[in-house]
Order: C-alpha cells, then sequence, then structure tokens
C-alpha cells in the first residue's frame, strides 16, 4: 500500500495547508510591479461551490452557517505542490 493511501488524514492536512499558503502568496504577489502583467490571472477566483448562508434562530442563539469554495491557480498550484511533497516524503 502506498503513502498515499495509508494515511489520509495526514495527506488532507497537506493538501489545505498547500491551498492556504498558495492563496497568500497569491495575495502577496499582488503587491509586487514587476509581475503585474501575469498576477490577475494568478489570483482570479473561481467559485467551484457556493452554499449560501442559513440562518437558525433558537431565541437564545441564532446560528449562521454557509460554506464557499472559491481557490485561485496559485492555491490549485498549492495544493499540486503539497501532493507532491506527501508522495515524494
Amino acid at each position: 500500500m502506498s503513502k498515499f493511501g495509508r494515511n489520509y488524514g495526514m495527506c488532507v492536512l497537506f493538501v489545505v495547508v498547500g491551498a492556504i499558503l498558495g492563496g497568500i502568496l497569491g495575495e502577496l504577489m499582488k503587491n509586487i510591479d514587476a509581475l503585474q502583467g501575469i498576477v490577475p490571472y494568478l489570483v482570479q477566483t473561481y467559485p467551484v461551490f457556493d452554499m449560501k448562508p442559513a440562518t437558525i434562530n433558537l431565541y437564545v442563539i441564532q446560528l449562521t452557517l454557509g460554506l464557499s469554495f472559491a481557490p485561485n491557480l496559485m492555491s490549485i498550484l498549492g495544493i499540486v505542490l503539497a501532493i507532491w511533497l506527501f508522495r515524494r516524503y
């Protein structure tokens, strides 16, 4: 059995951290003047799914839940790099 099949939790952690770091790196690249030609393509988000917020009012507490997944190209590259690193090490 490969490393990928043995430890799903660690793989999910790698993917989430890769996506977050890739997104942060993309946002930081917005401020670099030399990259202004390519950066808009790297930080444009692509909505995959969007679950609108739902509110439950229990009169004692009000609960609002929603979920949205809209990665940009840098976060996708971070995910690919994280999977590659996970499989390699």
